[in-house]
């Protein structure tokens, strides 16, 4: 660990209480404003946009929708509509205009089952390609869905359906460095990680982690791929280095423990890429330094190239709550601010 003087610190600036169980806090991009999603306890779904100002939070709008919202995100929207899509209980999947609170687009049971997991991509200035959502679900499938359109572009099903097929816990675009590439990684409740390549159509790779995966993210979505972080249950999560991959050995990665509990998922400082949280069940945000080693490419005997993975620097933690961190979003707009939620039914900035 760092030496606490030189530190990078982690301060509650405000701690909001919440009269509903939150799922899903997101920055509304190019503000001061964030919109936290969740379900009451009769089951509703409940849509909060809060403010910040003079140090306080001030709340915008409430609004209760019929079912308990799961998972959200504005990648696919362009910064000047800053349109939320999201996923809920019953296996829906809309596209809101925060201003109104109308869905200005929905999927009626895009999903057989609740939608665990949801990201967006090619909505911002600097990203490539079409806008496009993708969405995970426990009913084992991983939708692709073009927002124009009604039906999936793409749906990754379970093999068998006599089987008992694994849930999907959550989904995360990257790759996408052109116009042409993109790809979406899927982590599953039996340990599964798999990498989908959307240009060539096909699965580039798959490993198992041995663990339900609760989280995966790229540390960039809008370069060449580069690492990939997955946490899982019991305290483990993987940093992957994503530049090299050998045909035997796969891509090169290193396991680190954490918060001695189940890791909710990790998220990368959009201002730099090689630090990023982690979210505890145990209430405790980590902040890690991803450390480059000295060569990341070697050869083997074979003359097949092979990654090196680098190594982790916890830099700081802090305890929030007795219970876990169920979402974290980093400002794009602001380095260092951050907004997280937890199943106390509190919101902290």
């Amino acid at each position: 660990k760092m030496d606490p003087k030189d530190a990078p610190q982690i301060i509650e600036h405000i701690n909001q209480s919440l009269t509903f169980t939150p799922f899903e806090t997101k920055w509304i991009p190019m503000s001061a404003r964030f919109v936290l999603l969740g379900q009451s306890p009769k089951a509703k779904g409940v849509m909060q946009i809060f403010q910040l100002s003079k140090g306080k939070c001030e709340k915008l709008a409430d609004r209760e929708m019929q079912f308990g919202f799961k998972c959200a995100t504005f990648g696919a929207s362009s910064i000047a509509d800053r349109r939320l899509a999201t996923g809920d209980y019953d296996g829906n999947l809309h596209i809101w205009d925060l201003e109104t609170g109308k869905a200005v687009f929905e999927v009626k049971k895009a999903h057989q089952s609740i939608i665990n997991a949801i990201d967006g991509i090619g909505g911002k200035g600097p990203e490539y390609g079409a806008p496009e959502i993708v969405t995970a679900s426990r009913d084992g499938c991983v939708k692709l869905w073009d927002p124009r359109v009604n039906n999936p572009v793409l749906a990754l099903e379970p093999a068998n359906k006599d089987e008992i097929f694994p849930d999907c816990w959550c989904v995360g675009f990257g790759n996408s460095y052109n116009a042409d590439e993109r790809c979406f990684v899927a982590g599953y409740d039996n340990g599964d990680v798999k990498l989908f390549d959307l240009k060539q159509n096909l699965l580039r790779w798959d490993t198992n982690v041995k663990n339900g995966v609760c989280g995966v993210e790229f540390d960039r979505r809008d370069i060449m791929m580069n690492k990939l972080v997955v946490t899982t249950l019991e305290s483990k999560f993987m940093v992957f280095d994503m530049k090299t991959y050998h045909p035997e050995a796969g891509y090169a990665g290193l396991t680190e423990l954490a918060h001695k509990s189940t890791i909710w998922g990790a998220k990368h400082l959009p201002q730099n890429r090689d630090l990023f949280i982690t979210q505890g069940g145990n209430g405790t945000i980590n902040l890690y330094k991803y450390n480059y080693p000295f060569k990341r490419v070697i050869t083997d005997d074979m003359g097949q190239n092979k990654g090196v993975p680098g190594s982790l620097t916890l830099l700081n933690d802090k305890n929030f709550s007795t219970q876990p961190i169920g979402s974290f979003d980093w400002s794009a707009d602001k380095e260092g601010l951050a907004v997280m939620s937890s199943f106390d039914q509190t919101c902290r900035v």
